[in-house]
């Protein structure tokens, strides 16, 4: 579907977003809109849909408002105003003025209807499991209104007039719906820039930078007093992970003496941290 005036163009849906009233002066603008719709119906002129589609463009982005107010933060309204854009064609495509009902009672439910079943298209959890998780929500939050305290399982199963076995089915299928966004708001912040919560979320495959400390820290003390050589068998071996064979061919030394000299460094080490050890007990 493509629709087009002058310079602006409707060929897709990622142009559909960024579409704003056209200031080119057409026909039809000092036209009553009555005279403007018998033209269209009777010739189907795509300049006059397009200036239909350009008149009534503030109805997309009024829906779109109303129906993001009530969204998570992650949604974006330009996307939103982007489906009902469609919407908005489909209905001009459709109104009969015969009818003798005014186009815009007759559009807005074809363009919220268009921006709800896109949202209900990109929502994983089934339509059912979120009525379920709604009448949960709802009975819940009435019992607390009412006795001013949390509600319990037994008050909200018998504000659903539900049996147990059907409220814990209904409890199970209301967990699937708790889904966050990373790019969620986490918590408001002091400072200028807003914390999600992709900024506070841990990460297992990131290393401390105190662990990288304690690392090195550990390594020198653990290699002072020896050669090179020495060092960069134990460097090698523990920290690069790097096999005994391996560490030889580096060093120009053969497999059975870095095994040598490795446990040389072992048995010297022992003996340091025993000394140690005794000296701590002493103090």
């Amino acid at each position: 579907m493509t629709v087009t005036r002058t310079s602006t163009r409707f060929s897709s849906r990622s142009n559909a977003r960024h579409a704003e009233p056209s200031n080119v002066p057409t026909p039809y603008d000092d036209m009553p809109i009555e005279d403007v719709w018998r033209e269209y119906q009777k010739a189907g002129s795509e300049t006059i849909r397009n200036f239909l589609v350009e008149k009534y463009l503030h109805l997309v982005r009024y829906n779109a408002e109303r129906i993001y107010a009530r969204l998570p933060d992650e949604v974006d309204i330009e996307d939103l105003m982007s489906v009902g854009l469609f919407g908005l064609m489909d209905a001009i495509d459709k109104y009969d003025l015969s009818r003798e009902v005014k186009f815009e009672t007759f559009c807005a439910p074809r363009i919220s209807g268009a921006i709800l079943d896109e949202l209900r298209s990109m929502d994983w959890v089934p339509r059912l499991v979120r009525h379920r998780s709604s009448r949960v929500e709802q009975a819940r939050q009435q019992i607390e209104k009412e006795t001013g305290r949390k509600a319990t399982d037994d008050e909200i199963a018998d504000r659903l007039n539900i049996d147990d076995e059907e409220f814990r089915k209904f409890r199970r299928d209301s967990k699937a719906v708790a889904v966050t966004s990373i790019n969620r708001k986490c918590f408001p912040s002091d400072g200028s820039r807003e914390l999600r919560e992709i900024d506070v979320i841990r990460d297992p495959a990131q290393t401390s930078p105190v662990k990288l400390l304690q690392r090195r820290d550990l390594r020198e003390l653990i290699t002072k007093g020896l050669s090179r050589a020495e060092r960069l068998i134990v460097i090698l071996y523990y920290y690069e992970a790097m096999t005994m064979k391996e560490i030889g061919a580096t060093l120009d030394l053969s497999e059975s003496r870095v095994s040598q000299m490795h446990s040389s460094i072992l048995a010297r080490l022992k003996a340091q941290m025993q000394h140690r050890m005794r000296e701590l007990e002493e103090e």
